[in-house]
């Protein structure tokens, strides 16, 4: 995906504060061994771009000063309740550069699975994404979990992804986490009626 960007020369809170108002959004970009860079980009279009996956997942190409650079979105802030992006910070990368950065998850399949046909089990997604470490120039837009030969019983882990070599999954020590698990369907129990029970008689009183 490519965005613009504009130099920023006025800094502080107040022009921040007059820069949002004129439909803009501060922001800064470094790494890749330059020096930050303080920038800024119409609002409209940023709000736009960040409502997309790829946005947030994928290496970026930010044109600023008629120059195209790659760049990963870092951070943001957005206002609490207002349709508002406030701050962004992107992170330059070059081929040599080597990241950490955590992408969705996609299930695909899902419908066709042995389990969900035939069985008709429910399929969990316990976890929709992973932090991963590899080359900036090689980080996937999302990781694909196929469950279309999904069995009764079965649960899905990282090994299931067929991740590529230069790919690497970071568990923080952790144990590896399990991305989706195969429940089979909860019989209903119907009770059977309870006859009414028939009123007592009552003893006849003695004249």
């Amino acid at each position: 995906m490519k965005f613009t960007a504009f130099e920023r020369s006025l800094q502080g809170t107040g022009a921040s504060r007059r820069l949002r108002g004129a439909g803009k959004t501060p922001g800064i970009v470094y790494g890749a061994g330059a020096a930050p860079q303080n920038i800024e980009l119409d609002h409209n279009a940023l709000y736009h771009a960040m409502r997309k996956e790829a946005f947030h997942s994928s290496v970026l190409d930010m044109e600023l000063n008629g120059k195209v650079e790659k760049v990963l979105l870092r951070d943001y802030q957005a206002h609490p309740y207002k349709a508002l992006v406030l701050h962004v910070d992107f992170q330059r990368v070059d081929a040599t550069t080597r990241i950490h950065k955590k992408v969705p998850v996609h299930f695909v399949g899902e419908a066709d699975a042995p389990a969900v046909k035939l069985d008709k089990c429910i399929i969990n997604h316990v976890t929709t994404e992973l932090e991963i470490e590899c080359l900036a120039e090689q980080l996937p837009e999302f990781l694909t979990c196929d469950l279309s030969k999904a069995v009764k019983g079965q649960s899905f882990g990282v090994d299931d992804l067929g991740l590529a070599a230069h790919i690497k999954v970071l568990t923080h020590g952790r144990k590896a986490p399990t991305l989706a698990t195969v429940v089979e369907p909860v019989e209903e129990v119907i009770a059977a009626p309870v006859a009414a029970a028939e009123p007592a008689k009552g003893k006849k009183g003695k004249k």
